[in-house]
Parts: structure tokens; C-alpha cells; sequence
């Protein structure tokens, strides 16, 4: 059974109804008007719609896992989700060409969905659902589109404590509300936050809170930079085009929760008559080259933050939760 967060009606438009309304020709006297799709404020899907896209989702993506085969689900991922998913499966399938042996189906419940109304393309909500996998953590989907014929796709998936996420600002229907890429209100427009991400792990700042996927991290990597005989340098960079783009919903606040998407390269190179430690079966599928004195790892990551509205609190973002899958390898 599903839920939405934030609605206030049992009303639940049709699937038709919002269909028509993306394309519909109205008759005057004074000739033919079209209502596009692309400049209508409408929400984004039915709920009845969005529940379906999640069961599709899930069973497209039990059937994956199974069979450790990409093709399977490429149909309902895109953006960071379909690189580190189909990376994934890659590696999987490369060393049981049989399928999963430790395959158990996602079973994902109670979704909660928050369904953004805007116009324009891409047309997009959350899903926040309880799940069989990641422990006690709740699985934050975020479904995209481009046009009222294609499937729902997955471009964002990252693991929330319970009770992390922030009250979304709804209309007296319950629909939430897009914020905007370029958004000046907050401490860092969506559109800039994958830079500001990249830069902080790279220098350090104030800009974000602390935190496991900060402050954290960013001393684990400390640790790691130099060891006896190896040497670890790391690249980090923004990652911002097409459907990797950040997505952004307005909080009760003021802020905004923000989707974004990021690159991450970690080459680790031995000293002379050393080698690299060999690295698991797994990243070996993914290697190109022989790994000799050095190895390259690329890993694309997706975040969830809280950007508070300017001029509120210490006007630090919180990373809330990041899912990062290595993409490929290459051995020198």
C-alpha cells in the first residue's frame, strides 16, 4: 500500500486526465489554441501511476540480479542509477556467467511518493519506501521522464536513515513543488552543488556540515594518501549533464532536498619494486590493461542533501545519504 507525503485530499486525478491535459487542442472562435505540455504547471504523474512505475521498477530490477545481466533493467534506469547499476551487473555477470548465486528479490514497501507539480521537461518524483536490503535504511528513488510515451526511469537511488528526511512543501492537493537549477535563495543553487561538492572534497571549506559523506570521508582519504610503498591521489569532479542534473523539491523551510550527481578517480601507484595490492574479483572485471605499477578506479556517485535557504542556520549543506558504484578500472 502506498502513501504520499504531504497530501491533504483523497482526489487523485486519472492518468488519462493528466495525459489530456499535457496535449490538448481547444476550439475557439477565433481559431485553435494548444496547451502544451511543456509550458503547463501540472504534476508530474497520478499516484496511482507512480506506484505502478515503482512495481515495475523493482521487478524489472529483481530480474537483473538474478540473471547478473544489464539488459534487463537498462529500461528503467538512466543517469547515475544506469552507470553504477550496469557497472554492476557487468561485473557480476563476468564472474558467474550463471546469474546471482546470492540472489534475493528486492522487495521495496509502505512507499511514501512526493510528486513535484512544474512544467517543462523532465517531469519527475521521489519514492521513499522501506526495503528488505541496505538494513534499517529507507531506499530514496527519484523516477524522470522526457515525454508522456516513455517509461519511468530511475536516474537517483541513495539509502536515508529513517526520519532524515525534511517536510515537503505541498499545495492544498498535496503536490510538492520543483525548485528551480538555478535557484538564488538557497546556499547553493542545485546547479552548483556537484562543483561545490567536488571542490570541498578536494580542498576542504565550510560550506557542507560534517559528516559521514564529508568530513569523514575526506579523512579517510587522508589516511590513505600515503602508505609504505604506495601512493594514493584521488580527482574529483561535477557531474551535471542530461540526466545526471540535480533535481530539487522545496521544504516546508524554505530549503531544498537536492539529487546530484558526482565523479570520483582514485589511482593508487606502487614505488619501484613494489606492487599494488590486488584489488577483488569484482574491480579485476572491470580492469582494463595489466595492473603493474599503477591502477586507476572511476566511480560515479549520487547524493541527497539538504540546502538550507540563504541566511538560515549556519548555512551549511548536509549530504544525507550516497550511493557510489565503481564504473571502471585501468591497470598500468
Amino acid at each position: 500500500m502506498s502513501r504520499d507525503r504531504g497530501s491533504r485530499r483523497p482526489g487523485r486525478p486519472a492518468r488519462g486526465t493528466l495525459t489530456a491535459a499535457l496535449a490538448t487542442a481547444v476550439a475557439m472562435t477565433s481559431g485553435c489554441v494548444v496547451v502544451h505540455g511543456e509550458r503547463e504547471v501540472l504534476p508530474a504523474t497520478s499516484r496511482a501511476e507512480a506506484a505502478k512505475a515503482l512495481e515495475e521498477f523493482t521487478d524489472a530490477y529483481n530480474k537483473a540480479d538474478k540473471a547478473y545481466d544489464p539488459a534487463l533493467d537498462a529500461g528503467h534506469t538512466t543517469g547515475p542509477l544506469a552507470a553504477i547499476d550496469a557497472a554492476r551487473l557487468k561485473a557480476g555477470r563476468a564472474n558467474n556467467p550463471d546469474g546471482n548465486p546470492s540472489h534475493t528479490p528486492l522487495s521495496l514497501t509502505n512507499p511514501v511518493f512526493t510528486i513535484p507539480k512544474k512544467a517543462g521537461w523532465p517531469r519527475w518524483f521521489v519514492a521513499d519506501a522501506e526495503a528488505n536490503k541496505g538494513g534499517d535504511s529507507h531506499w530514496l528513488l527519484v523516477f524522470t521522464r522526457h515525454g508522456v510515451d516513455e517509461t519511468w526511469r530511475v536516474a537517483y537511488l541513495t539509502l536515508v536513515a529513517p526520519g532524515s528526511l525534511p517536510a515537503f512543501r505541498t499545495d492544498a492537493d498535496g503536490w510538492a513543488e520543483a525548485v528551480p537549477a538555478d535557484e538564488d535563495g538557497l546556499a547553493v543553487a542545485p546547479a552548483g552543488l556537484s562543483e561545490g561538492y567536488a571542490a570541498y572534497l578536494r580542498d576542504g571549506g565550510s560550506g557542507f556540515a560534517d559528516g559521514v559523506h564529508t568530513s569523514t570521508w575526506r579523512q579517510t582519504r587522508a589516511k590513505r594518501t600515503t602508505r609504505p610503498g604506495l601512493v594514493t591521489q584521488y580527482i574529483d569532479e561535477a557531474l551535471t549533464e542530461g540526466d545526471h542534473a540535480p533535481l530539487a523539491l522545496r521544504t516546508e523551510d524554505g530549503g531544498a532536498l537536492v539529487f546530484f550527481a558526482s565523479r570520483h578517480f582514485e589511482k593508487q601507484t606502487a614505488a619501484r619494486g613494489a606492487s599494488v595490492p590486488p584489488p577483488n574479483r569484482d574491480v579485476l572485471a572491470l580492469t582494463d590493461g595489466e595492473i603493474k605499477q599503477s591502477l586507476t578506479m572511476e566511480f560515479v556517485s549520487n547524493q541527497v542533501a539538504l540546502d538550507p535557504a540563504k541566511g538560515t542556520g549556519d548555512g551549511r549543506v548536509a549530504v544525507l545519504g550516497r550511493v557510489q558504484g565503481l564504473t571502471s578500472a585501468k591497470g598500468e
